[in-house]
């Protein structure tokens, strides 16, 4: 018998037995669409959150002083940008705010005391007016630049730039606007306000300036810039590494390519759980079906089949079922996964999980399969007739 045959047969037995081969396939489908979906959805948080810190800048560089008294005062980020591999220094500090205009309130959002290079170390980009410059930080002036929903809502089609608004009941003269970006590493710079770090300390920012952004002078220096930083603050502001963190934004993108590897062979693993419950399931229905089909291969046997025509025609069935079900798997997992994004939530789906997955599927039909099929191979023609 070809291959061609036994796959024909086997495709004509399972239409047969259209409900029961569903169910058989039922656990493999469940299976396989879990583990695409859920490494999907994995790749797709991941992605979204590499892709908000890599609007930052591969080149950029983070500093977090844990202990206030050992912070750093303004003119002192002067020395940071003398350092050979470093470019550029802003502070920021966050704070709470009221932001108004005439009774309207802005709600949920945010405001950031910062320098003159913050806005364009997050990727920000000034789309009416002009960004902070060092005269307004030097000389501590109520201007700020605001997110581009602040302006819609207060000044709706107007410009907002030279107008002013209030913040915690003090006026403030809007400089500039910032282009539309959304929401990037957990602030929404749409609803952000960024004013003069010196400005900020009237409404509570710490004196002491503990946050700190670095600008390497190209993104493959940026390693050694961090060390260089880290030196600088262990040796120069006497600042053990236990009271600081500098890191660039190059090591937090490896850390999470690192994360998703785990994360999803985490997901897959136990999405695969079904795989195995579902190839328990082929098992039983083939060893159901080797019984039904006693007489058949009774039959066949004593018409001259051999024991490898069964055995292939069995294993066979069992692997097309297997075939049939991962593919439909892999289908719904990406069916599921498209209808999910719809609602705003990143979905990615991996090709190389679909093809181990399949592969998987496919495996799972022939080691499943192979006892049925041996059963059913080495039946005795006699024996077999006689059954009931």
């Amino acid at each position: 018998m070809n291959v061609s045959m036994t796959v024909r047969l086997a495709l004509k037995n399972i239409k047969g037995n259209r409900l029961r081969s569903g169910l058989t396939m039922l656990g493999l489908v469940i299976g396989i669409s879990s583990v695409i979906l859920l490494v999907g959805l994995a790749n797709g948080a991941t992605s979204s959150i590499m892709d908000d810190f890599s609007s930052m800048g591969a080149d950029v560089i983070t500093v977090s002083i844990y202990d206030s008294e050992k912070g750093m005062s303004y003119t002192e980020l002067d020395e940071l940008r003398k350092l050979d591999l470093i470019e550029n220094a802003s502070p920021y500090s966050m704070l709470e705010a009221t932001v108004s205009k005439g009774g309207n309130k802005v709600k949920g959002s945010s405001l950031v005391g910062c320098g003159a290079a913050y806005a364009g170390m997050i990727g920000a980009e000034v789309e009416k007016g002009r960004n902070l410059s060092p005269v307004d930080i030097e000389n501590s002036i109520k201007a700020v630049v605001i997110g581009n929903d602040i302006a819609k809502k207060l000044w709706k089609n107007k410009n907002p730039c030279g107008d002013t608004l209030k913040i915690d009941g003090d006026d403030y003269t809007v400089v500039g606007v910032l282009k539309s970006t959304g929401s990037s590493m957990g602030n929404n710079t749409d609803k952000t306000v960024l004013m003069p770090i010196s400005t900020a300390q009237y409404l509570g920012a710490d004196v002491s300036i503990t946050e700190i952004y670095l600008k390497a002078v190209s993104e493959e220096d940026v390693d050694t810039a961090t060390a260089e930083a880290k030196a600088y603050f262990k040796d120069k502001k006497k600042i053990e590494s236990d009271y600081m963190d500098v890191y660039s934004q190059k090591q937090m993108l490896k850390s999470m390519e690192e994360a998703n590897r785990t994360l999803s062979l985490l997901l897959g693993g136990i999405a695969s759980i079904s795989l195995l419950v579902g190839g328990i399931g082929v098992m039983n229905v083939m060893l159901v079906s080797v019984t039904e089909r006693t007489r058949e291969i009774g039959i066949r046997k004593s018409l001259g089949a051999k024991k490898k025509d069964i055995l292939i025609q069995f294993l066979m069935e069992s692997t097309v079922l297997s075939v049939l079900g991962g593919l439909m798997g892999i289908a719904l997992g990406i069916g599921i996964g498209k209808i999910i994004s719809l609602f705003g939530t990143a979905f990615s789906p991996s090709i190389g999980m679909m093809m181990i997955s399949f592969a998987v599927s496919v495996s799972v039909g022939l080691v499943f399969g192979i006892l049925p099929a041996s059963r059913a191979a080495k039946m005795k023609p006699v024996d077999a007739l006689r059954y009931e």
